[in-house]
């Protein structure tokens, strides 16, 4: 399992001294928030990027169909490219919530949901050096003046990862479209079981090797062998990587990174998937 973490905002210079201690204390991955306005991802990653040799670096997460997907495209891309290899985009249908800047952009459920679709397609399709899309809420097509080579990404495929709604058939079917799954589960307080449940529906609709399922939560920075334990149920559980959460809460997560990743032990057995 990978452990990563969604930085807890601050400025710009912040969080860029945060992702350097991540990687310095041995960190798999570094994400931050995509806000309406605030101290912008794509500009932080980038600085990570240049600062960084091996950490993976990605937002938690992109609302895509409030966004124009061409110039996500070239965002990541670019972000690919200045790390050599070590983007990863995970997009969701955005959040609507009243302590979140109401900023006129579409609310509709099914509407933000098929946007969502078409701008994961289209990604793909630039991604892959397609010159023309034509769907029902975007169109793209190259001019005379074609910059697409310019914006080749490193890695053959970035890995997107999307939010599933677990167990809701149709969100979940999205997530075969991509290369990971976070999950959003409808559970009170959900567990190492329900991403067990998750995990056995995606080897049963042919998920394919490599697929990654994201866990998140918290663990404590001072005690490696609790921290430990949390990671490896869920590991047991199929899930590849853990995220490690302390929303707005700065100091908290510097004391957690520089304690380093609560990756799970190879010499310890694993709590079976049930365990909560």
């Amino acid at each position: 399992m990978r452990c990563g973490a969604v930085l807890p905002g601050g400025t710009a210079t912040e969080q860029l001294e945060l992702a350097l201690l991540a990687e310095q204390a041995g960190w798999d991955g570094v994400f931050v928030w995509e806000a309406a306005y605030g101290a912008d991802a794509w500009s932080m990653l980038a600085a990570m990027a240049v600062r960084t040799d091996v950490v993976r670096l990605g937002t938690m997460l992109t609302p895509l169909p409030w966004r124009r997907p061409w110039k996500v495209a070239s965002q990541v891309a670019t972000l690919d490219q200045l790390s050599g290899g070590r983007a990863i985009l995970a997009v969701g249908v955005g959040a609507v919530d009243t302590d979140l800047p109401a900023t006129g952009e579409v609310t509709d459920l099914r509407t933000r949901a098929a946007r969502l679709d078409e701008g994961i397609d289209l990604i793909r399709t630039l991604w892959q050096g397609g010159r023309s899309f034509h769907g029902q809420y975007y169109e793209y097509q190259t001019g005379r003046l074609d910059l697409s080579a310019a914006a080749a990404p490193v890695q053959d495929r970035i890995p997107i990862w999307v939010v599933g709604v677990w167990p809701a058939p149709k969100s979940m079917r999205r997530a075969l479209r991509c290369d990971g799954v976070i999950p959003q589960y409808r559970a009170t307080e959900p567990g190492p079981r329900d991403g067990a449940a998750v995990t056995a529906w995606l080897a049963e609709h042919g998920a394919g090797t490599g697929f990654d399922v994201i866990a998140d939560g918290e663990t404590p920075a001072d005690d490696a062998s609790a921290a430990a334990a949390t990671t490896a149920s869920w590991a047991a559980a199929g899930c590849t990587w853990w995220l490690e959460t302390r929303w707005e809460a700065r100091d908290q997560m510097r004391a957690r990174l520089a304690a380093g990743p609560p990756r799970p032990r190879r010499d310890s057995a694993a709590p079976p998937a049930g365990a909560r």
